[in-house]
């Protein structure tokens, strides 16, 4: 029987913009295969993948992952907006679909940590 993975460090709270998004790279691929999204306490984390056509990168730049005000997450190769909250796409050719969450938590020292 194998053992779950540890889980691995992504950073620290603090080093998230609030508001804001910030990509991760845990498996050394050489770009980031997961995102971080933070809106004050609340974290929500997704894999970079927009759901309407492959792995289609979702940010135009590196941690661009949300609309000017900051209310929605963008995938700019297509337009599609998602909310940030549940993943859905409210907006764009992927309608109804969703973004693939990633499971994290927070230590109590402020790590985020991916839970695989």
């Amino acid at each position: 029987m194998s053992r779950p993975a540890p889980p691995i460090r992504l950073a620290r709270i603090d080093d998230l913009p609030d508001p804001g998004a910030r990509g991760f790279d845990p498996d050394g691929t050489g770009r980031d295969t997961l995102f971080v999204v933070r809106r004050g306490a609340e974290l929500r984390a997704y894999r970079d993948a927009c759901p309407h056509f492959g792995d289609t990168p979702m940010a135009w730049r590196r941690h661009a992952y949300l609309n000017g005000d900051g209310t929605r997450i963008v995938c700019h190769a297509h337009g599609a907006q998602f909310d940030i909250a549940s993943g859905e796409c409210l907006l764009g050719p992927c309608l109804g679909r969703h973004l693939e969450p990633v499971e994290i938590e927070v230590t109590s020292s402020g790590d985020v940590m991916l839970i695989s």
